[in-house]
């Protein structure tokens, strides 16, 4: 009698295995399992790179054993995975990502010694129609513009960087748009 190979087990076996150490029960549980963890992970989030990072924690978590299957679960090896990875990708999607890269982003533009273009750009219309537009904008309107026009931020991130909620940096910049258009038109 042959005794089964790691990826003819079945899962709470793998698991047994990966909680003891064995990367090749790891492996062959990964092989079983992140095909399809990550097509049903991308039906909620379009951001593929989000999905991947998600699927990656999720395994990992699995690997260090943050997440561990108990035996006496009534749930299956597939419904665990699948809360562990929809969890994760839902503390994503609450910002955690978007903070790291607002935070990278704003530590590159700190230290940076020459001026952006968008800085050149301003520096070269100071004296038009677009700059006194832009002045005359409140400090808040103005500052929603600075984020998501010139810096280019999205409005998560603007959110995140102005201490306010989404929905009010979109009404912002609605108004900011609609003012401007009047006082260039």
């Amino acid at each position: 009698m042959t005794t089964p190979t790691n990826g003819e087990l079945p899962d709470r076996e793998l698991l047994s295995r990966v909680a003891a150490g064995d990367r090749d029960a790891f492996e062959a549980f990964y092989r079983r399992h992140a095909t399809w963890l990550t097509l049903r992970l991308r039906y909620r989030c379009a951001d593929g790179t989000v999905v991947d990072d998600v699927v990656q924690e999720t395994f990992l978590a699995v690997w260090r054993g943050t997440a561990r299957y108990r035996e006496q679960e009534k749930s299956d090896v597939t419904g665990w995975l699948w809360r562990i990875g929809s969890r994760r990708l839902i503390d994503s999607l609450r910002g955690h990502g978007v903070r790291q890269r607002l935070a990278g982003l704003l530590a590159r533009r700190r230290f940076a010694d020459a001026p952006s273009a968008e800085e050149q750009v301003l520096f070269g219309v100071e004296h038009g129609d677009l700059a006194g537009a832009l002045a005359r904008l409140s400090p808040e309107l103005r500052a929603v513009v600075q984020a998501t026009v010139l810096d280019g931020l999205t409005t998560s991130e603007a959110a995140v960087l102005l201490g306010i909620p989404a929905g009010t940096v979109k009404t912002r910049a609605m108004r900011a748009r609609r003012q401007l258009r009047q006082e260039l038109a």
